[in-house]
């Protein structure tokens, strides 16, 4: 899994789970979360607090045991 498939991910969705990034770039929960890490201290993306909206809408899972990031816009 390349870093730039992770970061062109977010950038295009601007949020997401680390469930959905796993599923739709068929990666590693771990190996993403390792990614994710990298790209927060770069001050590219923020986890977000437990509880907040993907912003997918279909309020299938339990909002306080997933994982979202959003993408930080530097522009």
């Amino acid at each position: 899994m390349i870093l730039s498939k992770v970061t062109a991910y977010l950038r295009e969705r601007k949020r997401a789970s680390v469930q959905d990034m796993s599923f739709a770039l068929a990666a590693a929960p771990d190996a993403l979360q390792a990614m994710l890490a990298t790209l927060e201290r770069k001050g590219r993306v923020r986890r977000l607090p437990a509880g907040s909206a993907c912003g997918g809408g279909c309020h299938k899972c339990a909002p306080h045991s997933v994982e979202i990031y959003e993408w930080v816009d530097a522009g």
